[in-house]
């Protein structure tokens, strides 16, 4: 437990370089578990003509299979997290999903494909909790949206290597030899991560005194519930998620059925938006808020809301242009919006959280992020296309998609209340 009443001088000078190696093994610890997790989206057409399965079973498989039980591990893992090593979990559970997103490649019935999706979603709910945590205690508030900024790349570099990659080995051998190549580079990195990382003091940058005592869940419940900010964040980081869950699920296939790209072409210019799109607007949007929230802590929440809302116009526009290239074009500015909005709602998270509640703050919201956003709708866009598909045929992916414009509205109006209460929530000096 942290002794708010307790304080020694806060360590605010600018980071070390042991800081900055942290940060850049989380990077790749993040931009390995993206690439497990999305390197299906490219691999769809073929798992499902392998083994004969509708896209109701193929959401299931990517959506619920994998989110449900990620977000359900979340809360025990960093429960775990905010009392013990979490360089240690962070490692185990990469070794995990490694291991096993390799062995999807070995499997012949969707059922036991299912099986071992479903244990890379417990495996990578290791990762983000421990990471959320670390990077708050090795860098100092100031600069923790822009830390975070340059975590959340990993994410889109794993996501553009998931497409790029995948593509290439699915065309050139088969889906099977994709999983197993991908899983298997996140071994070696599991011990790396172990043996290279220290654990740092809990709460010691912002002055606070940990006296290695646990928050009990009743008490962290108590008052991260309080605050009218945690509430709103709760609805609004899932609803801006939405979109890069969906498209990196569906994205692929859209693109096959709608434009009739080929998996390489899908994998490269697909991967490449989303990775390069993303990655500069993950680190704009910490960059910038970092600065604007020196004048007003507020920007952290008004810039994300701002900026999603300016995504939608673009993101119908890739929808409904039947131009393929042209598509890709808006996609990428919606892509970069989008992505400006994560790193500032995750940096006042855990701005407004004691330090031994914010590995558990995060995984409170990450529940809601993985249950809506990589579960429920990614599941509902695949109903929507077997629902629709008598009437509207492969067009039906283009209007099922569509949702994604809804969250965006709605995530905003929670960024905008998130805005309201921020400053008075702030435990940071």
């Amino acid at each position: 437990m942290i002794d708010m009443t307790r304080r020694i001088p806060a360590l605010d000078e600018a980071p070390s370089a042991h800081a900055y190696y942290v940060l850049a093994m989380l990077f790749l610890v993040l931009a390995t578990s993206l690439i497990d997790r999305n390197i299906l989206g490219i691999l769809l057409p073929d798992i499902k003509a392998d083994l004969q399965i509708s896209d109701t079973q193929l959401g299931l498989l990517t959506g619920p299979a994998f989110a449900v039980t990620n977000a359900i591990a979340g809360i025990p893992l960093a429960r775990l997290a905010d009392r013990w090593s979490r360089r240690g979990i962070v490692a185990w559970g990469l070794l995990a999903w490694s291991v096993l997103t390799a062995m999807q490649g070995l499997t012949r019935t969707f059922g036991t494909l299912l099986m071992a999706r479903i244990g890379v979603g417990i495996g990578e709910a290791s990762t983000g909790p421990s990471a959320h945590s670390l990077i708050s205690d090795y860098f100092p508030m100031r600069q923790r949206a822009t830390a975070i900024s340059i975590y959340t790349i990993g994410g889109h570099v794993g996501v553009a290597l998931a497409f790029v990659v995948g593509g290439w080995l699915s065309d050139a051998y088969s889906w099977r030899t994709a999983l197993v190549a991908v899983g298997l580079p996140g071994i070696a990195l599991s011990f790396l991560f172990r043996f290279t990382v220290r654990e740092p003091a809990r709460g010691a940058i912002e002055g606070y005194v940990d006296t290695g005592e646990a928050v009990p869940l009743r008490e962290l419940v108590r008052v991260l519930s309080r605050k009218a900010t945690f509430r709103h964040l709760t609805m609004a980081l899932p609803l801006f998620v939405c979109s890069s869950y969906v498209l990196g699920i569906w994205g692929p296939s859209f693109f096959f059925r709608i434009h009739g790209l080929t998996k390489t072409e899908i994998g490269l210019w697909f991967g490449l938006i989303i990775g390069v799109a993303g990655g500069v607007g993950s680190f704009a949007g910490g960059f910038i808020s970092d600065r604007l929230a020196q004048r007003d802590r507020r920007w952290y929440a008004w810039f994300p809301a701002l900026t999603t809302l300016s995504a939608v116009p673009f993101y119908v526009g890739f929808l409904l242009h039947p131009d393929p290239w042209v598509a890709l074009t808006l996609l990428g500015p919606m892509v970069l919006l989008n992505a400006t909005s994560i790193a500032p709602l995750w940096a006042a998270n855990q701005a407004i959280s004691p330090p031994r509640m914010r590995a558990t703050s995060y995984a409170i919201i990450h529940l809601g992020l993985s249950a809506v956003s990589g579960g429920l709708a990614p599941f509902v866009i695949g109903y929507l296309n077997d629902a629709m598909a008598p009437e509207f045929g492969e067009q039906a992916i283009r209007y099922s998609l569509f949702m994604v414009a809804f969250t965006n509205i709605w995530g905003a109006f929670h960024a905008y209340m998130v805005a309201r209460r921020l400053p008075g929530d702030f435990i940071d000096p």
